[in-house]
Formats: C-alpha cells, sequence, structure tokens
C-alpha cells in the first residue's frame, strides 16, 4: 500500500476554563474535547524521492508553513525515514474556526504517515511530536474524547453522550494569541474535576471576550440561542448548540440566516480518523 486517504475530523471544546498564566507565557486550562463525525480528508502517497509536497494550496498559508508540511518534516527528521509524501488536502473545516482543523490536519499527517511509512512508532510518541506542534494535536493522535488540563496535553479518557450538533461558522477568523492577549479574559477561575464537569457542565472563559470583540459571533450565539444552549468552541470563531436528533438539528440548519453558514454532525467519542485506520483503504 503506497496510497492512504484518511480523514481530520472536527473537534468541539465543550468547556473550557483558564486556570492562570504559566512563566513561559503559556496558559493553564482545563477542557472538555469530543470529536465530530465531520471534517478534512487528506490523501498521502509515499514517494520515494524523500520529498515533502503538498499539493493543495491554502489563502494565506504558504506550502511550508502549513502545519501538515511541518508534521510530515519532523516524522520524517525524528524517524531517519528515507520516503517522502505527496499529500491532497479537501478542506471542509474553516481556519480560525475553533475546531481544530489545523491540528487535526497535523494528526492525521503524523499518524497516517507512521502507517504509510511502517515506523511503528506508538501512540506516546506521536503526541509529544505533535505537542511541539499545537496544543491540540495530541488529543487528534489519542483520538478519544477527553478532559484536558495543563496546556491541553494531560488527557484523561471519558465517555461522553454523542448528541447531534449544528456547528454555526460566522463570516471571521478569531486569533488564539489575540483573544489569550485580552487584558479582560478571566485567567483565575478555580480548577474542577472530571466528575464536576460531567455532572454539572461548565462554562467557556473566552466566550464573553470573543463576543465583545466579534459582533458577528455574538449575533450567532443570539440567533442559535433561540433554539438551544449556545456556546463558543475554544477560542472560536465557530459555535454549537447540541440536539437530540439529526432531523431537529437539520431543521434549525435550514433557517441559518444568509450572513452564517454551518453544518450539522454527530458527537463522537471515537474519532473517525482511529476508526478508519483500523480498516485503511
Amino acid at each position: 500500500m503506497n496510497t492512504l486517504s484518511l480523514p481530520a475530523p472536527a473537534k468541539l471544546n465543550l468547556m473550557l476554563h483558564i486556570l492562570g498564566r504559566r512563566p513561559d507565557g503559556y496558559h493553564e486550562l482545563q477542557t472538555l474535547f469530543q470529536f465530530l463525525d465531520y471534517g478534512d480528508e487528506l490523501t498521502l502517497t509515499t514517494r520515494e524521492d524523500g520529498q515533502i509536497c503538498l499539493q493543495t494550496d491554502l489563502s494565506g498559508v504558504t506550502h511550508d508553513d502549513n502545519l501538515i508540511v511541518k508534521a510530515a518534516r519532523l516524522l520524517q527528521s525524528r524517524s531517519n525515514c528515507k520516503f517522502g509524501v505527496t499529500i491532497q488536502l479537501t478542506k471542509r473545516l474553516p481556519m480560525g474556526g475553533g475546531i481544530g482543523g489545523g491540528s487535526s490536519d497535523a494528526a492525521t499527517t503524523l499518524l497516517g504517515l507512521n502507517h504509510l511509512w511502517q515506523l511503528n512508532l506508538d501512540q506516546k510518541t506521536l503526541a509529544s511530536l505533535g505537542l511541539s506542534l499545537g496544543a491540540d494535536v495530541p488529543i487528534f493522535i489519542h483520538g478519544q474524547a477527553a478532559f484536558a488540563e495543563g496546556v491541553g496535553e494531560h488527557l484523561t479518557p471519558v465517555t461522553l453522550e454523542e448528541p447531534w450538533y449544528l456547528v454555526v461558522i460566522p463570516p471571521v477568523s478569531v486569533s488564539t494569541r489575540e483573544i489569550f492577549s485580552d487584558p479582560e479574559l478571566t485567567r483565575d477561575t478555580p480548577a474542577i474535576t472530571v466528575r464536576t464537569v460531567l455532572e454539572q457542565g461548565c462554562r467557556n472563559d473566552c466566550q464573553p471576550v470573543v463576543a465583545r470583540r466579534y459582533p458577528e459571533i455574538d449575533n450567532a450565539l443570539i440567533w442559535l440561542g433561540n433554539f438551544t444552549s449556545a456556546r463558543l468552541t475554544g477560542t472560536g470563531s465557530c459555535i454549537f448548540g447540541a440536539f437530540p436528533s439529526r432531523a431537529e438539528a437539520d431543521k434549525v440548519a435550514l433557517q441559518l440566516p444568509g450572513s452564517l453558514q454551518g453544518f450539522v454532525a454527530r458527537g463522537s467519542n471515537v474519532s473517525m480518523l482511529h476508526r478508519r485506520l483500523q480498516n485503511p483503504t
């Protein structure tokens, strides 16, 4: 097998608490991740010449700065692999949406090439590599819904309900760095336990800051709030609401205003990437 097509699923942050800022500038977090059965798609084809070639251009991102290329080169370097890869990307997840597009693409690249190049590296090693690319990459490497702490690298697997979600995409891209630099961001939320999160639910500390800075997101939260509890994922820009059935989520999706895009997807405790890797095609 020298070609492998794999999904790069979206994720939701069902809650996000910011406990404080570390001396290195990163923030201590507590967050709850769940995957969606919706995402990008990558097709990886082995090359004999050692070159890493991403054939799909992304607006505003150079070839060498793309996390997919960085992930492939990192894995190639750390494993001393002589192979290269040609990668085609079908992009569905918005950039700056808070649903993990770039991080998920990087994780799929690492897992896919580990399989394709027959490197036999374990998940712990791949997650460590992924963390150097972005705080959210390890969750996609592990592929299990989880309560995350630290900067997002300390993971406790959880089993959650798997409702249908309507994810709404406002016409803006949010800079994570900008939100975490905002002086009004809450940075002193007390730490809580996994049990408290699962029993009581929680909030997203970034939501008030994002809603204040981006009226388009605030308006989307108000609109979706007419139908269900509307929440921001990560630092945004995407927002989401849960529904008990696809039919109910679809019904609301059909009422989206012209200024908003969105999609309906099922929550999943196991990443569809990991399900595909068990039966690769």
